[in-house]
């Protein structure tokens, strides 16, 4: 995960996730245009241990995320398109270290199976990037919301999942053959509330929402303090 190279950014004329458009449209009488991306809607799951009293977060590195700090380090950077012969971005500036591309999240995964609920694909993915084999029965819907609404808006569905160590069959760490890389990691339920604030460490809005929603409506019921 900590070993990234050969870097280079190139125009991208096809995708099997992003699609960009732009739909021009009236409001109020006057005439505008947007531009946007048509891609998946995605299924999210808040995991807690009941064994250990801790929640189970995926860390992976996110390209996106990483173009974001290394533009952001070097503001004069140029926009590079890469063509066969060209430098790579290493070549052009010093890339900062891989960790500033790595997130934590919740285990979430993209809605492209319609032969499957959103239930069943969460289930797939806590097995897939988690390790824990969770009865479909067990899921229970939190909330869905739009993300990303300036540009895809496409939808979310969040889930809760409890497991045990009893659940856990495998090590997780997503599917190979589609090239994930992910590292699975646990955060005790004391300390909680102190990672979804600390803003050094980068993670998805979706961790920290989580984690209130769990403070509010399932700690009364462990009678535990999440140290807000």
């Amino acid at each position: 995960m900590e070993q990234i190279s050969n870097i280079q950014v190139v125009s991208c004329s096809s995708s099997n996730y992003l699609k960009p458009f732009r739909v021009h449209y009236s409001q109020n009488g006057t005439k505008k245009y947007w531009d946007f991306m048509r891609t998946h809607d995605s299924v999210s799951v808040l995991i807690f241990n009941t064994t250990c009293h801790c929640f189970i977060l995926v860390k992976q590195f996110r390209p996106a995320v990483y173009m974001c700090e290394w533009e952001k380090s070097n503001p004069q950077h140029p926009e590079v398109e890469a063509t066969e012969g060209d430098e790579t971005l290493e070549n052009q500036s010093e890339p900062p270290p891989a960790s500033a591309g790595v997130t934590y999240e919740l285990c979430a995964g993209l809605v492209d199976k319609p032969d499957l609920s959103l239930e069943e694909i969460a289930k797939q993915e806590i097995l897939e990037e988690c390790g824990y084999d969770v009865p479909v029965s067990k899921l229970r819907k939190i909330t869905s919301y739009r993300s990303g609404v300036g540009v895809t808006g496409a939808k979310q569905t969040m889930f809760y999942a409890e497991v045990s160590d009893e659940n856990c069959v495998g090590e997780g760490g997503g599917e190979p053959k589609e090239g994930e890389l992910i590292e699975v990691v646990k955060i005790p339920l004391q300390e909680a509330m102190n990672f979804a604030y600390d803003e050094s460490i980068s993670k998805t809005i979706g961790v920290i929402f989580s984690f209130m929603w769990f403070h509010s409506h399932m700690a009364p019921k462990y009678k535990i303090s999440t140290n807000v």
